[in-house]
């Protein structure tokens, strides 16, 4: 019997995608868990993962398309020996908006380019996987992962096609228990479709080049946070002195390890403690709801070719510096390399942007929705600065909060910056 693949909803707020590359092609026999094609979707270029067994009997959609809908039919597969139906690839009824696509395949992981943390939107709570009998529905590589990891799939709600259990459900639960459930915001009124604009040529020599699925999802991001999010800045100047002296003593102590801190370890370190100590600034807007978070995790702005991605320090003030330092240096490599998982850049309670190792001395980050704040950090300079009442010369970096006014009111802003400034110039409370 002849099954439609579908192109599949490979992260949450996917509504098409390009279909980049076939890595089969008509005729070819295919297995649970082969990669069939690569697919760019509004986060990252993904592998697409079979999960039936047949002959790809039709490639309806072919490589380089772009803007293919959720849920359209992009090829067919058949048994052994079958023929392909007259009607094979006919247009499937679109998805319902609360349901998973159809049939046939999973994400593995990101292959090329990753996208902006800007995704930060938490993906909507999944319903129970369905089972069939006794019969758990699980991809064969979700099943691998499982018995590797000691995770009972049991509990586990499947996010794939059909309920299916895949990869990603099972990589975020813990060994011997079910993944945890986080409840999801209500849905964001969606702003109106931007004016396209039109290009201006005067003349000028140029050249054309056509923006990436990443890119678009950047600029839509950013356009939305700054029509929908009213935002508020509030700056500090921050004495490093004393953060550097005890950085360099930690480096002196962790050598032996291979552990090297950076300044950026310990400002995450000291964000993290700063939203727990002012849990008014660790929440976020959810319409006529405010989630109040009791964890600090800080998505870490990252630049890779592509653009831009948010990889997450999961409760970054209750892990040591030198746990944060080992985590990121992983987390950035495997960003570069296209291979972080979904979770590991989806989420998140605040943001830090750090662009004084490019001599910037301070600028105004822009909120990455549906987080209520980011910290943006500038160069550390020697500057004039008065020290016990004398003109002195102090190691001195400018850092700017950008809170959602709506969630945030500016006293609780300014007391997340004086508890952050007092954290980094006085920083054995970031060790303690």
């Amino acid at each position: 019997m002849a099954i439609n693949i579908q192109m599949p909803a490979l992260s949450p707020t996917m509504e098409e995608g390009t279909l980049s590359k076939w890595l089969v092609k008509e005729g070819d026999t295919v297995r649970s868990g082969d990669i069939m094609a690569e697919i760019e979707t509004d986060k990252a270029t993904m592998e697409f993962e079979a999960v039936d067994e047949g002959v790809i009997g039709k490639i309806v959609v072919p490589e380089g398309t772009d803007s293919v809908k959720v849920g359209t039919v992009i090829a067919v597969l058949v048994e052994d020996g079958e023929e392909v139906p007259a009607d094979a690839g006919a247009a499937a009824p679109a998805p319902k908006a609360d349901a998973a696509p159809a049939k046939a395949a999973e994400p593995a992981a990101p292959k090329a380019e990753q996208e902006v943390a800007k995704a930060a939107t938490p993906a909507p709570a999944a319903a129970p996987a369905p089972a069939s009998g006794d019969r758990i529905k699980a991809s064969p590589l979700a099943r691998r992962i499982a018995t590797q990891n000691n995770v009972d799939l049991a509990g586990l709600s499947g996010t794939g096609p059909n309920g299916r259990i895949v990869k990603a459900d099972v990589e975020g639960a813990k060994p011997g228990a079910a993944a945890p459930q986080a409840t999801a915001a209500p849905a964001a009124t969606p702003a109106p479709a931007p004016t396209p604009v039109a290009a201006q040529d005067f003349g000028i020599p140029h050249e054309v080049e056509k923006l990436s699925n990443m890119r678009k999802t950047i600029a839509r991001r950013l356009t939305e946070s700054k029509q929908q999010v009213p935002h508020i800045y509030l700056t500090v100047d921050v004495r490093l002195d004393a953060l550097l002296k005890l950085r360099g003593e930690l480096n002196a102590a962790l050598a032996a390890s291979g552990v090297k801190l950076s300044v950026n370890d310990m400002l995450i370190k000291a964000l993290a403690k700063a939203l727990l100590a002012v849990p008014k600034c660790n929440v976020q807007f959810a319409g006529d709801q405010l989630l109040k978070f009791s964890r600090a995790d800080i998505s870490v702005a990252v630049s890779i070719p592509a653009g831009l991605i948010t990889p997450i320090i999961v409760d970054a003030g209750g892990k040591a510096i030198s746990t944060i330092s080992t985590e990121m240096k992983d987390l950035a490599t495997r960003a570069k390399e296209g291979k972080l998982a979904p979770n590991e850049y989806q989420g998140g309670t605040a943001s830090i942007s750090n662009m004084g190792m490019m001599g910037i001395k301070q600028f105004e980050a822009v909120i990455n929705p549906p987080q209520a704040m980011i910290m943006a950090i500038g160069a550390g300079e020697k500057r004039p600065y008065v020290i016990d009442d004398a003109l002195g010369i102090a190691t001195v970096m400018s850092a700017t909060g950008s809170f959602d006014h709506r969630a945030i009111d500016g006293a609780d802003g300014a007391e997340l910056m004086k508890v952050f400034k007092e954290l980094v110039e006085a920083p054995l409370g970031l060790v303690a």
